[in-house]
């Protein structure tokens, strides 16, 4: 009888930063609550896993776990597409026919975590405080 092979299906770490078009600082208040729970939602879709995430004035940090059988471009893809499309439906007003406009910008910067998952956990934790240190420097 040959043995039965294992197949790892672990998911692999990835850091990804995403802007919304035009840089515009609207992911403050109700809309960034929103966001989050969103998010979460669509990567249970794709069956990946949130791990970390923080959502700034003007980008969003993400610690995310994808399954070897997605890539990241398709889950980024659907996160971005999706959530565009929820954001106009619920706060722009728009029912039906949401096409040729995004909420996102074109893009995404990713890297694969490996030994510094917790450097890049604790990056995103604190990310907003670096930001706020250096704008009131740049006030001075």
């Amino acid at each position: 009888m040959t043995p039965l092979i294992t197949i790892n299906l672990s998911s692999t770490g990835y850091h990804i930063v995403w802007i919304p078009k035009y840089r515009r600082r609207v992911l403050y208040g109700e809309l960034r609550k929103y966001l989050g729970e969103i998010l979460h939602e669509l990567a249970r879709q794709k069956e990946c896993k949130i791990e970390e995430g923080h959502l700034m004035k003007d980008h969003l940090y993400m610690l995310i776990s994808i399954r070897p059988k997605y890539s990241v471009a398709q889950v980024v893809g659907f996160l971005k597409g999706k959530n565009a499309i929820t954001i106009a439906q619920t706060y722009l007003g728009r029912r039906k026919n949401f096409t040729g406009q995004s909420f996102w910008a074109r893009g995404y910067r990713v890297s694969t975590v490996g030994r510094d998952e917790e450097k890049i956990r604790n990056y995103i934790q604190h990310q907003e405080n670096e930001d706020r240190k250096l704008e009131q420097l740049s006030l001075l």
